[in-house]
């Protein structure tokens, strides 16, 4: 069994979601990254309550699958709760079951695979692009597998129902929340885009019934997104999220689930293939909304243009 090491500076190592640039969304996550997290587990094992002991052996036997899983998928694995499974990350040092994650993940595999799961070191640039490229479109293939058309449609409904749309994203997934927006207003939906936790927690407080929200997130489990969510929901909103298929924390908040299917390491700085997930989710939720308020879509688009053509040359 590994021996338990001392913790060492681990610089540019963050769980998705998480935006170095705002203090305040790391949730106090350390600076300094987590080693021998199996070693740790079994030194402290004994001490631990038989809750704590059940999911430490969890982790133990199976920690090349956790790296892969969400703290809700591990809670039910083992017969506990998702406070549970934190509480035990914490008596490890860590602020949460992310940073665990990337900890096993830096002690079970290669750095390399902190770029992208699928290239090897040595790689030439042409078997890069075809990696990556292959990557992007698999992603493209399973999403449009698993996303439901009903869910599209209660989407695309309760869209043009509400008086307005609020759309919530952090770290990588922001530039998609920013764009989902662009697209809202292209075709006259009444929106606004909120990326900052603090303002996020606000806004979403101060929804209603004739709101609805949109929260992407790959992971599920970025606690800014999950709350904001859960107070919109709690303030009456229709909350719809654009999240990776699987079990998370953000679906016991979720009205709506438009599912991507992006094989994505999620103890990645970034997420890349499921951002192209992402952005396929939202075209076509854009074309279908498009489509359902034909003639105003049409109308502002043509408006749009004409204000756009100023900016070119």
């Amino acid at each position: 069994m590994k021996k338990a090491t001392a913790f060492r500076p681990r610089k540019n190592v963050r769980p998705e979601g998480v935006n170095p640039n705002r203090a305040s969304e790391t949730n106090g996550l350390q600076a300094d990254a987590l080693t021998g997290v199996v070693g740790r587990l079994s030194a402290m094992r004994a001490r631990l309550s038989p809750t704590a002991q059940r999911i430490a052996d969890f982790i133990l036997a199976n920690a090349g699958d956790v790296v892969h899983m969400s703290v809700t998928e591990v809670a039910e694995k083992t017969r506990s709760s998702e406070g549970s499974v934190v509480g035990l990350c914490q008596q490890l040092g860590a602020r949460g079951f992310q940073q665990i994650k990337i900890a096993l993940a830096r002690d079970l595999v290669q750095p390399v695979q902190f770029i992208h799961e699928d290239l090897n070191r040595g790689d030439e640039t042409r078997a890069v692009l075809e990696k990556i490229f292959a990557s992007d479109i698999q992603a493209l293939q399973d999403t449009l597998k698993v996303l439901d058309t009903a869910q599209m449609a209660r989407a695309v409904k309760a869209i043009v129902k509400a008086r307005r749309v609020e759309v919530y994203g952090v770290g990588s997934a922001a530039p998609v929340a920013e764009d989902t927006n662009y697209r809202l207003m292209r075709i006259g939906i009444e929106t606004k885009v909120v990326i900052d936790s603090h303002v996020q927690a606000i806004s979403a407080s101060l929804t209603g019934r004739d709101v609805a929200t949109i929260t992407i997130s790959h992971s599920g489990s970025t606690i800014e997104t999950v709350t904001a969510t859960r107070l919109a929901k709690q303030a009456g909103a229709t909350t719809i999220c654009i999240t990776n298929y699987g079990k998370a924390p953000l679906l016991s908040h979720a009205d709506i689930v438009l599912h991507t299917m992006a094989k994505e390491t999620q103890f990645r700085t970034e997420a890349m293939t499921s951002r192209i997930a992402q952005l396929a989710v939202v075209d076509a939720l854009i074309a279908s909304l498009a489509l359902a308020t034909y003639d105003k879509s049409v109308d502002t688009i043509a408006k749009t243009f004409d204000v756009l053509s100023t900016k070119r040359f």
